[in-house]
This record gives C-alpha cells, structure tokens and sequence, in this order.
C-alpha cells in the first residue's frame, strides 16, 4: 500500500468484486492502480486515473484517511420481476422497466396523477400502470372543501384517533390499513384510501409485512420479454388492440382479470394498463372485518351489536373518549366501544446518512433519523492532532496554545501547555485549562483535576454544570453546554464540541466548518500552507516565555529515528498497529497515519511506553467507527500504562 502522506490528485482503486459488479464488469476484469492514503477529510477526489474501458461511474471521497471510491449508485433490484437492459446507463446496465403512459416515460415505483382530474391516480410497477380513483375519508364531522388541486376534503387540526399528526408526517389506521393521513399546509388532515398497484411475480413470491396495506414482491428476475406491441402481465401475454377501421365499427380491446378487481388492456406501446378498483374504507375493527366473498371484490364489516360504551385493549377496560399510547409509533381512542388506532409512518432508510451524520433512534421517538455528529478533536503522542475536520498534522510546540475556542459567541475556550520532557525535539500535553464564564477546569498529569482551583476526586458534579468521571481512558468532563473533554492522565485527549458550534471554533483543533482545508488558518487572519504546521502552531501561542519548558522554539529537527536500535525498537512496538490486532478497524480507517505517528513518538522516548499514545488514539477512533477492538492493550503491552498511571517508567534524560 502507498504511504503518500499528501491527497493524490487522482485515486486509483485495487480489484473489487462488488465494484465490478455493481459496473456490470466481469470478475476477471482488472483495475489498475494502488489505495492511496490522503488528507483533505471529507473531500472529493477526481477519480480520473481508473484505468477500465467504458468505466465512468465512480465518486472518490476522503474518508479516514484513504481515498473511498464508491460506483455510481444504481436502483435497487429487490423485488422487480422484469429486469431489462438500459443501453443509456454505462454502469447500472439493468433497470425495473417503466412504463409508458400518453407518450409520457416513467419509470418503475413512480406514481402521479391525472392533470384533469385529482382523484385519478397512475403508478408504474415493472411495465404494468394501475389506474384507480381514490376513495376519501374524512375522520370529522365539518370537513373543508378540497383546495385546489385536491381530491379529498380536509379536517381542520392534524388530530387522528388521540394522535397530533405534526405537520408533513403520514399516519396509518389500524381498521383499514389501506387509509393513509397527512397534515399538509395550513394544519389540514387528507386521509385517501388508494389501490395497490398490479404485481408482476407469481403469487408465492409475494407477501404482505403486518400492518401494510400492500403486497410486494420478493427477489428479482429478467426475463425475455413479449414480441413487440404485447404487454406481459403477470404470467399472461396480452396482445394489442386490433387496428382501427373507418368503415367498420372497432372490435373491443382484449382483455384480462387478474383478479375480481382488476381489468387490464395492452397498449400498442407494449404498456399494459390495469383499472383497479378501489374498495370503501372498513371503518371497524379489523376482527369484525369480512374477507370478499368467491368472484367478488371488497370485503365488508360484520354486523355487530350496540356496545357499551367502554373498551378493552390489553386486558386493561378504557372509557368512551379515553386516549392512550400503546408505543412511540402508535396511539389508540376507545370511541363507541371500539379501539380506534393509528401509527405513524416512517421513511424508508434506503441510504446510509450522509457523511459527518449518524442515524439515530432515541427510545421516546418513533423513526430513526440522521442527525449531525459532533465535532471532534483528538490530540496524542508526540503532539499529533486530528481536527474537528478530520486534517492530520503534527506541531511539537513546548509552549502554551489555544486549543478550541468558541470565537463567535465567546462562551468558552480551552488551552494546553506542552511538555518537553527533557527531549531535544519532541513534546507532549502536561496540562489542559477550560474556562466557561466564571467556571475553570484544570487537568493535569496522572489525572488530577482541579474545579476553580480546588482539587476534585472523580466522581464529581458541581450542580448541573460539570460532572467529571473515571472511564476505561482516564477522566471524563461533561459541562452543561455539551462540550466533553476525556483525558488519560499523560498526553493523550479528546475534545467534543456540540454541531452548534459548527463554524465558530479556532485553533490548533481547526474551525469546525466540515472542510479541512482551511483548518490552517491563522490568529488573525490568512492561512499557512498544509507543509507549514508549524507557522499554524505558532501562531496559537498564549502566555509568555515561562510557559514554555524549552526557552527557544527548536521546531522539525530530525528525530533521533536514524539510528539503527533505536529504528528497529520504533518499528517493533508500533508493528501491531498494522497486524491482525486491529484487522475489523483496518476496513473503516486507515492506520498508515497512527502507524506513523507511532514511529515519530519512539525516536525521542523518554519512557518506553510511547507508543501507547498511537495505539490509544487508533482504539479509541475505531469504537467511535462502530468496531470495538478486544484487548488491545494486552496484546501492545500497553496495560500497566494506563492500569496503574502513576507507576508509569519515569522520564529518563537523553544522552
């Protein structure tokens, strides 16, 4: 693999089944080129080099530190039965056939309405249109009048059976599973009943999930298709309409029933066009509901006798009137001696969340959602930073800097004094102050924490500002604005800012914007260069001289790294790093950066142990990832570092 510690201009991709599938490319087809490491966190990359003929569909993006190509992203073929070839597409080479409806093309799913008349609604399902006139509901007794364009009345106040729909979201009924309520503009509930569209499987290869009104299909299939002008539905081929004639009345269009519902014609476009029939809305209980007799379509509500006027619902009896919350998603209202519920619909996931966000599903809400992460800034070894932007860089400064500050609103800001440790070149985090408004947190070494000058043991809370706990990596330190700080007692530390604060931070952690590449810019203004670390670092400095353990800045001096023990000693510690240790993590995030790292941290070592750092920060980035790495520290000797903190090797001095 490359070590290229710059982005390439291009970025070439190694053999990938997936990716040459997703291509329609054979397996035995080859890529050249190499996986290359980069900086620019979160940015695109021209993937111009990829050396395939025909090949145009890949995006490239810097992520963790490698360069990700990913091909073109192609329509799902789960549960289409008539796969074709599309000469248009270079990469996504089969797609679901559409349909043509009026000289209009649209393709499989989609779904529209006819222009003249709004309860006439169209949807396209792998070649075949289901045509059918909505049934409306309206769950209130003083409707509004359709608005324009409209085919339904509306009821004013989005309230459905106990539940405030909130505005944009769609609910469902428990009675009749088919009825779907939105709450458009102006606080307006729509409910619409709609048919579902014709499949085109056999019958054993559908199924119906509970609570859908619709069946679908499982699996996919290509298959040849009917001679030019026939429509296929289902296993039957229609033919077209006959010709017509002037002089002689036109014969009637063949037809086919594919079930009591459903009438289909073939169009001379090789679309077939089935009018369904739309069934009244069942308002009971589903277990007072009949099935449609032999031959017929809809179905029914048995007769039932006039009930008390309480319910029950999970052996519990609820009063007419009386609402209740069976879960997040659903709620129920006893009305007349009937259950009457709802749930809320949620979106389909069909995409991961988009990059710097994750998908979350907090127990009090009903859908997942992607929410912006939090910024965050790592700091280790040898000082090595990751910036809230993701830019990796290396600044040995034995001075007093500005970390990560809010320089907007000013709420708070945080500062770290580096330590020499009686090296030559190197330099490592001692100490590190926050201050919000009046508050002051101090952070030293071996974990000691002071709170406003006084020394705190952890666990500690000081009202509902801070709380400072012991955690598997050191100390932890919540504050009442979001912003977290985790600190291992030596030199390793973690800064977390909440994604308000997005475009207000400066400082060595870089400016929270989600663009590295400006993460270099200076105190008052300008931007260093991305080889000029140390310019950058600089001019972060706070306090004066006595800040510093080295009395004159000796920055970029070669490491000590070119004698041979001492090489081979750096290589030995830092190799698992790069081993099967961390394999599961090595698919996520890429180690030639730590791994580097590692080896800087070693040439100048004043305890042996430095390597640590590296291994920690790699970890603690990976669990962040979703990968959680078993006994690392075991395996790297790097246990007692953090077990047992203050019987850490003491500092030896440099020959």
């Amino acid at each position: 693999m490359s070590q290229v510690a710059k982005q390439s201009p291009t970025a070439m991709l190694a053999p990938s089944l997936v990716l040459l599938a997703a291509c329609g490319l054979a397996a035995g087809s080859l890529i050249n080129g190499t996986t290359q490491t980069c900086e620019n966190e979160g940015e695109p990359v021209p993937a111009d080099a990829i050396n395939v003929v025909g090949v145009h569909c890949f995006s490239c993006m810097c992520t963790n530190g490698r360069v990700q190509c990913q091909p073109q992203e192609c329509p799902s073929h789960e549960g289409c039965h008539v796969l074709v070839d599309d000469p248009r597409n270079n990469c996504c080479r089969r797609i679901c056939k559409g349909c043509v409806h009026e000289g209009v093309e649209h393709p499989s799913g989609s779904e529209w309405r006819d222009a003249k008349d709004p309860c006439t609604v169209f949807r396209c399902e792998a070649g075949i249109v289901t045509e059918s006139q909505i049934r409306c509901h309206t769950p209130c007794r003083d409707p509004l009048p359709p608005a324009a364009g409209q085919c339904c009345a509306t009821c004013p106040g989005c309230h459905l059976n106990g539940r405030q729909v909130s505005p944009g979201s769609t609910v469902r009924s428990s009675q009749d599973a088919c009825v779907e309520c939105r709450c458009g503009p102006g606080g307006r509930l729509s409910c619409e009943k709609r048919a579902c569209p014709v499949l085109q499987c056999p019958r054993e290869r559908r199924v119906r999930p509970a609570g859908e009104c619709c069946a679908r299909c499982l699996g996919s299939r290509a298959l040849l298709l009917p001679p030019a002008g026939r429509c296929l539905v289902g296993m039957l081929i229609l033919p077209p309409p006959p010709p017509p004639h002037r002089s002689v009345v036109s014969a009637p269009t063949p037809a086919a029933e594919p079930d009591p519902c459903t009438t289909c014609r073939c169009h001379r476009n090789g679309t077939a066009v089935c009018h369904r029939q739309v069934c009244p809305v069942l308002d009971c209980p589903e277990e007072n509901q009949e099935p449609p007799p032999p031959g017929r379509c809809c179905g029914r509500c048995r007769l039932t006798l006039p009930s008390h006027a309480s319910c029950t619902a999970g052996n519990i009896t609820r009063q007419d009137g009386d609402v209740w919350q069976p879960g997040p998603c659903h709620s129920c209202e006893c009305r007349q001696g009937q259950v009457r519920c709802v749930m809320q619909m949620c979106p389909q996931q069909n995409v991961p969340c988009p990059p710097n966000y994750k998908l979350e599903h907090k127990a009090n809400e009903c859908c997942p959602r992607c929410v912006e992460s939090d910024g965050v800034c790592t700091v280790f070894g040898d000082p090595h930073y990751r910036t809230f932007d993701g830019k990796f860089y290396s600044f040995q400064g034995s001075c007093k800097y500005q970390l990560a500050s809010d320089c907007v609103t000013h709420t708070f800001g945080i500062r770290v004094t580096n330590d020499a440790r009686a090296t030559k070149a190197s330099s490592w985090t001692k100490t590190i102050s926050m201050k919000i408004g009046e508050l002051k947190i101090n952070l030293g070494q071996n974990m000691r924490v002071k709170v406003n000058g006084k020394r705190v043991q952890p666990p500690y809370r000081l009202l509902d500002k801070i709380s400072v706990n012991k955690t598997r990596n050191g100390v932890q330190v919540e504050t009442f604005i979001g912003v977290k700080i985790v600190w291992d007692g030596n030199s390793f530390l973690e800064v977390s800012v909440p994604k308000r604060y997005k475009g207000k931070m400066c400082g060595l952690c870089g400016n929270f914007n989600r663009k590295a590449s400006d993460d270099f810019t200076l105190r008052h203004g300008g931007k260093a260069l991305d080889t000029d670390a140390e310019r950058f670092g600089l001019s972060w400095r706070v306090g004066g001289t006595k800040s510093c353990t080295r009395p004159q800045e000796q920055l970029n001096r070669e490491p000590q790294c070119q004698k041979p023990k001492v090489h081979q000693r750096s290589v030995r510690q830092c190799a698992p790093l790069k081993e099967k240790l961390f394999n599961e993590c090595h698919k996520k995030l890429n180690p030639n950066t730590y791994y580097q790292a590692c080896i800087v941290d070693m040439c100048e070592c004043p305890t042996g142990r430095c390597h640590c750092e590296s291994f920690m920060a790699y970890a603690h980035e990976c669990q962040r990832l979703g990968v959680r790495v078993h006994k690392w520290r075991k395996a790297s000797r790097c246990l007692s570092f953090w077990a047992s903190p203050r019987k850490r090797p003491p500092l030896r001095k440099l020959q």
